[in-house]
């Protein structure tokens, strides 16, 4: 494959990205704003399951922010085979572009950073004060210049934060999105509101801002739709749909009134959505952005799709074309930056 990608270490050939992981966190801070200034709770043999059961509960377990743990996580990532991952810590939880270049370096993996916005309760006036236009202009001065006052470039927008319902602002990040992707040659990330009912709406939105939305990728399928009409639906109208909560292995979610799949019945999911056409719109990842889903505190870490849901892929049959497809050649068609 022609094209470049851009990583937090520099542009690298597309053809030279191995296995990639399309949605996860290495430092960040989606503690609520509310909240910040809680004490943070120590995670213990006794209390890590309470913890990571309710993830949402105790203050400090969404806080990932040591460049040293993160390169020392990534690297099982690499011992794994993994070619890399796409980081898309945004505006409003704390993004780190020099640390993210520190773990990069340090793993030796491929790193691709988004940019933009979260949702507005977590961005607040530094994303609701501002127009379409400035909105754009930081996300494409984030792909050629630099993010957040750094050197460190950008090669994803996203993930784009969108809540139920839509804050005005968040709708104008959208929009800001799709002018930003046509002037860089982006993918676009978008982390849904999660009524299901407003999914289409983004590709709606997206497609009138003049966005490309065979290059538009909507997170969290996991926690949106219970079955794979919602995203075969989504599929059809052409953008790429994301399973991103491998490793969540609990029915139980704390934001919604929903079951949430286990591994297995995502890759049912997936294979749903394979047999329907829709083999190159799927993207997978684990969105990890817990410290209870890290190794050192005990979770499955960043290699647990390739050390665990691939070799169930196998056992239910999904070819090596498929994976392949799944791993390696959608994120490089996504993460190559369009003339």
């Amino acid at each position: 494959m022609t094209g470049i990608v851009r990583t937090v270490t520099g542009d690298v050939p597309a053809g030279d990205l191995g296995r990639m992981l399309m949605h996860e966190h290495v430092l960040c801070d989606l503690t609520h704003p509310t909240r910040r200034d809680e004490p943070e709770t120590p995670i213990t043999l006794e209390n890590a399951f309470a913890v990571r059961y309710h993830w949402d509960r105790h203050v400090g377990n969404h806080r990932l922010g040591d460049p040293d743990v993160a390169g020392d996580e990534l690297r099982l990532l690499a011992d794994a085979g993994g070619g890399g991952l796409v980081e898309l810590t945004c505006g409003g939880i704390r993004p780190n572009p020099e640390g993210l270049r520190q773990a990069a370096l340090a793993s030796g993996l491929q790193m691709v950073m988004g940019c933009g916005y979260y949702t507005a309760d977590y961005a607040g006036t530094e994303l609701t004060s501002k127009g379409i236009e400035a909105i754009a202009r930081e996300m494409v001065d984030a792909v050629t210049i630099g993010a957040w006052g750094t050197e460190v470039r950008s090669g994803i927008i996203g993930e784009i934060g969108l809540s139920d319902p839509w804050h005005p602002a968040e709708r104008r990040a959208l929009e800001a999105a799709a002018l930003a992707q046509s002037e860089t040659g982006t993918t676009v990330n978008v982390h849904p509101g999660r009524n299901s009912a407003a999914a289409s709406e983004i590709v709606r939105v997206f497609a009138a801002a003049g966005g490309d939305v065979t290059r538009l990728v909507i997170s969290h399928m996991d926690r949106t739709f219970v079955s794979v009409d919602g995203p075969a639906r989504l599929a059809d109208m052409g953008c790429v749909v994301e399973y991103d909560f491998f490793g969540i292995e609990q029915s139980y979610y704390p934001y919604a009134d929903l079951d949430m799949p286990h591994d297995a019945g995502r890759l049912d999911l997936v294979r749903g959505l394979i047999d329907r056409g829709h083999l190159e719109r799927i993207a997978v990842s684990q969105d990890i952005c817990t410290k209870t889903r890290l190794t050192r505190w005990g979770g499955h870490g960043y290699a647990h799709i390739l050390n665990n849901v691939v070799p169930m892929m196998l056992r239910k049959d999904f070819t090596d074309d498929e994976i392949e497809t799944l791993l390696v050649g959608t994120p490089r068609r996504l993460l190559t930056l369009a003339a």
